[in-house]
């Protein structure tokens, strides 16, 4: 089929990143947002020797396993993927996207690998302790929408104030500083001129401490803002005031922020911050640790999800000869402690979980807001052999005087830097557990760990973003015996 023309197909599966593979008269048409079963029109954006691309144009019949329920929104908002499908049958598409990359990517391998399937979230709805908002419209020349940008659209936003993935608070929140800008008749930021006020609204929830924090991103282009940030912060606090027939929030805020932005680009950035109210961060609690969470600091957006996450690490920690129980039982003597390397640590969880079980625990993270919550959690946890170090893996490493027995990988979403991977590898520690929240991004780096003699004894998966396109994969790697 030549570019631009009309077809129609029923969508065989879905392979990971939310590509739909659709069977036509013609051949097969690889297509995004669309669910297995589901009969479509497309038309046809590349057309190659060996493979055609397609855009979705109309869904003509839905999937037999679209039995879920679904918001407002859904299709629209660029958020959720298989909101309109029950649990169980996203879950076994991500299982079977999983699955099929890590076979692929391990092929001939020589010993087979122990698959252990998707793990469930423990929360399936309202999860999210993190949310970035856009500021915008939802059409050229609308009224201003606080939400998410529309699937496809660098420029329209749309407002997801019957989100299911957050709790009530988030979208009281989101609702409520909507109307008081538009009250204000305050100018957005718009991406094409640079010009405009409001940025972004991020907002964050501690499980353990019902505790808010949100961070209110502007550029700088309103010089005499201070009446309109008192009264927007003066319209937050106002939510926590119980009165009958009044809708307030469950939970109390830690802090209200106002950050500030200049850059052309569309992200979340800080030239500047400003506490309004309280401070910039809060506490949480994962098996039984303390952690402090701030404002830009990276933490697992699903709290509970996040348990599960580090439940697995801990269990091919195990696996690879070091037992934390045995540790627990008094019977140290029989454990040789390693020393361990965390790199990508963010605010040190893995690094102050693998404590107990280590002569000492190295956390490396580039961000330095997360490095210094890092220490305070760990001060707070009495934990004495744990070190954390601001830098980028690839600059830290070399002046690193330790040499690690263990290696815990949980690099950002693009994967470990090439350049980084291979003085990682020099080590050649005999086990490592790569936590991965891109699955491609596993995939290319484990053709690097083949290369220098690796094999994966078992692999796992954590439905950590229900109803979006996207699984956190667990790999314990060691060296070939």
């Amino acid at each position: 089929m030549k570019k631009g023309t009309i077809f129609e197909g029923t969508v065989e599966r879905v392979k990971y990143p939310n590509k739909g593979i659709v069977r036509t008269e013609e051949g097969l048409v690889t297509i995004k947002n669309v669910l297995p079963g589901q009969k479509i029109r497309g038309s046809i954006t590349k057309s190659g020797k060996d493979r055609m691309e397609g855009r979705l144009l109309e869904v003509l019949e839905r999937s037999p396993l679209e039995t879920g329920k679904v918001c407002e929104r859904f299709g629209i908002c660029g958020g959720c993927t298989y909101l309109s499908l029950e649990y169980e049958s996203q879950k076994a598409i991500k299982e079977e996207q999983v699955k099929s990359a890590l076979d692929q990517a391990l092929a001939g391998q020589g010993t087979e690998y122990l698959f252990e399937g998707v793990q469930d979230s423990p929360c399936h709805y309202e999860y999210r302790n993190k949310m970035e908002f856009t500021f915008g419209n939802e059409y050229k020349d609308g009224p201003l929408t606080l939400g998410m940008h529309k699937r496809g659209s660098f420029f329209d936003v749309v407002p997801v104030e019957d989100c299911l993935i957050v709790d009530g608070d988030y979208r009281l929140i989101l609702r409520t500083v909507r109307e008081y800008f538009a009250e204000k008749g305050t100018s957005f930021f718009h991406r094409m001129t640079h010009l405009g006020y409001l940025r972004h609204l991020l907002v964050r929830k501690s499980r353990a401490e019902n505790a808010i924090l949100v961070a209110l991103v502007t550029t700088t282009q309103i010089p005499d803002d201070q009446e309109l940030i008192q009264g927007f912060t003066q319209r937050l606090l106002a939510l926590t005031q119980k009165e009958d027939g009044k809708e307030c929030l469950e939970g109390n805020f830690a802090g209200i922020l106002h950050v500030l932005n200049d850059s052309t680009a569309d992200v979340v950035k800080c030239d500047r911050m400003e506490v309004l109210y309280g401070s910039d961060g809060f506490g949480e609690k994962l098996l039984g640790l303390d952690f402090q969470v701030s404002t830009f600091s990276f933490f697992q957006t699903n709290s509970t999800g996040a348990e599960v996450i580090y439940h697995t690490v801990q269990r091919y920690v195990e696996e690879a000869g070091y037992s934390a129980r045995a540790l627990d039982d008094g019977d140290r003597e029989r454990i040789d402690k390693p020393v361990v390397f965390d790199l990508y640590s963010g605010t040190g969880t893995i690094t102050q979980l693998m404590a107990p079980v280590a002569k000492k625990v190295i956390g490396v993270e580039i961000v330095e807001e997360a490095v210094e919550a890092a220490r305070k959690s760990a001060a707070a946890n009495h934990l004495e052999n744990c070190e954390f170090i601001a830098g980028d893996v690839l600059k830290v490493l070399p002046e690193i005087a330790e040499k690690p027995d263990f290696i815990i990988l949980d690099p950002p979403r693009e994967g470990i830097h090439p350049k980084a991977l291979p003085r990682i590898l020099d080590y050649g520690v005999e086990h490592l557990v790569y936590v991965s929240c891109k699955l491609s991004s596993l995939v290319n780096d484990l053709a690097s760990f083949r290369a220098r003699g690796y094999e994966v004894e078992r692999a796992t998966a954590v439905d950590q973003f229900p109803w979006t396109a996207n699984v956190e994969t667990i790999c314990l790697i060691s060296k070939k015996k």
